[in-house]
Protein backbone atom coordinates (compact mmCIF):
# COMPACT_ATOMS: atom_id res chain seq x y z
CA UNK A 1 0.00 0.00 0.00
CA UNK A 2 1.26 3.52 -1.27
CA UNK A 3 1.88 6.19 2.05
CA UNK A 4 -1.14 8.10 1.02
CA UNK A 5 -3.21 5.52 1.28
CA UNK A 6 -1.52 4.24 4.60
CA UNK A 7 -2.87 7.64 5.63
CA UNK A 8 -6.33 7.29 4.67
CA UNK A 9 -7.18 3.35 6.00
CA UNK A 10 -4.87 3.94 9.08
CA UNK A 11 -6.86 7.24 10.42
CA UNK A 12 -9.00 6.59 13.25
CA UNK A 13 -12.55 6.66 13.05
CA UNK A 14 -14.90 8.47 12.18
CA UNK A 15 -12.25 10.37 10.55
CA UNK A 16 -11.20 7.07 8.12
CA UNK A 17 -14.54 6.72 6.83
CA UNK A 18 -14.45 10.95 6.50
CA UNK A 19 -10.90 10.76 4.71
CA UNK A 20 -11.99 7.29 2.52
CA UNK A 21 -15.65 9.38 0.98
CA UNK A 22 -13.99 12.31 0.39
CA UNK A 23 -11.06 10.39 -1.37
CA UNK A 24 -13.62 8.71 -3.70
CA UNK A 25 -15.56 11.91 -4.30
CA UNK A 26 -12.52 13.42 -5.42
CA UNK A 27 -11.66 10.60 -8.04
CA UNK A 28 -14.69 10.40 -9.15
CA UNK A 29 -15.84 14.10 -9.85
CA UNK A 30 -11.88 14.31 -10.92
CA UNK A 31 -10.95 11.45 -12.22
CA UNK A 32 -7.09 12.91 -14.06
CA UNK A 33 -6.15 13.20 -10.02
CA UNK A 34 -2.83 11.84 -9.06
CA UNK A 35 -2.86 10.79 -5.36
CA UNK A 36 0.62 11.43 -3.88
CA UNK A 37 2.28 11.65 0.05
CA UNK A 38 4.18 15.01 0.51
CA UNK A 39 4.70 16.32 3.93
CA UNK A 40 3.10 13.38 5.53
CA UNK A 41 -0.36 14.43 3.93
CA UNK A 42 -2.21 12.90 1.21
CA UNK A 43 -2.19 15.40 -1.67
CA UNK A 44 -3.84 15.21 -5.19
CA UNK A 45 -2.25 16.27 -7.63
CA UNK A 46 -3.32 17.59 -11.63
CA UNK A 47 -1.34 17.60 -14.36
CA UNK A 48 1.61 17.47 -11.93
CA UNK A 49 0.81 20.58 -9.85
CA UNK A 50 -0.46 20.08 -6.29
CA UNK A 51 -4.34 20.44 -6.45
CA UNK A 52 -5.86 19.73 -2.52
CA UNK A 53 -5.23 17.80 0.56
CA UNK A 54 -6.45 16.34 3.11
CA UNK A 55 -5.56 16.67 6.54
CA UNK A 56 -6.89 14.78 9.82
CA UNK A 57 -6.32 16.58 12.78
CA UNK A 58 -7.63 15.38 16.22
CA UNK A 59 -11.07 16.96 15.88
CA UNK A 60 -11.67 17.09 12.22
CA UNK A 61 -10.84 16.42 8.36
CA UNK A 62 -9.98 19.16 6.28
CA UNK A 63 -10.08 18.95 2.44
CA UNK A 64 -7.53 22.00 1.72
CA UNK A 65 -7.62 23.50 -1.54
CA UNK A 66 -4.16 25.22 -2.69
CA UNK A 67 -5.99 27.87 -5.04
CA UNK A 68 -8.88 28.39 -2.48
CA UNK A 69 -8.68 32.78 -2.47
CA UNK A 70 -10.12 31.90 -6.27
CA UNK A 71 -13.04 29.71 -5.41
CA UNK A 72 -16.38 31.46 -5.99
CA UNK A 73 -18.69 28.24 -4.95
CA UNK A 74 -20.19 27.81 -0.95
CA UNK A 75 -17.79 30.21 -0.04
CA UNK A 76 -19.89 30.86 3.20
CA UNK A 77 -18.81 26.84 4.20
CA UNK A 78 -15.10 27.41 3.40
CA UNK A 79 -12.45 27.91 6.39
CA UNK A 80 -9.90 30.31 6.20
CA UNK A 81 -8.24 30.03 9.98
CA UNK A 82 -5.48 32.87 9.21
CA UNK A 83 -4.17 31.14 5.61
CA UNK A 84 -3.86 33.67 2.71
CA UNK A 85 -4.13 31.71 -0.59
CA UNK A 86 -5.66 28.03 0.76
CA UNK A 87 -9.41 27.41 1.95
CA UNK A 88 -10.94 24.55 3.49
CA UNK A 89 -14.30 22.31 3.27
CA UNK A 90 -14.16 20.72 7.13
CA UNK A 91 -15.91 17.76 8.33
CA UNK A 92 -16.05 16.20 12.05
CA UNK A 93 -19.00 13.42 11.01
CA UNK A 94 -19.69 11.60 7.71
CA UNK A 95 -23.02 13.00 7.50
CA UNK A 96 -21.41 16.30 7.51
CA UNK A 97 -20.80 15.79 3.92
CA UNK A 98 -23.31 17.06 1.67
CA UNK A 99 -22.14 15.53 -2.30
CA UNK A 100 -23.05 18.01 -4.13
CA UNK A 101 -21.55 20.92 -2.26
CA UNK A 102 -18.25 19.08 -2.75
CA UNK A 103 -18.41 18.43 -6.58
CA UNK A 104 -19.82 21.83 -6.68
CA UNK A 105 -16.28 23.10 -4.77
CA UNK A 106 -14.25 20.42 -6.73
CA UNK A 107 -15.25 21.73 -9.90
CA UNK A 108 -14.32 25.61 -9.58
CA UNK A 109 -11.01 24.60 -8.04
CA UNK A 110 -10.62 22.48 -10.85
CA UNK A 111 -11.66 25.70 -13.24
CA UNK A 112 -9.29 28.35 -11.24
CA UNK A 113 -6.32 25.84 -10.80
CA UNK A 114 -4.06 27.87 -12.71
CA UNK A 115 -4.97 31.49 -11.54
CA UNK A 116 -2.25 33.11 -9.90
CA UNK A 117 -1.91 34.48 -6.47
Amino acid sequence: MKPAEEYIYNAQEPYKDILMHLQAIIVRTLPSVDLKFKYSLPYFYIEEKPFCHLNCSKNYVDLVFKSGQHLTKFTELLVVDGRKKMKSLRYTSLEEIDNMVLEAVLNDAFAVRNKKF
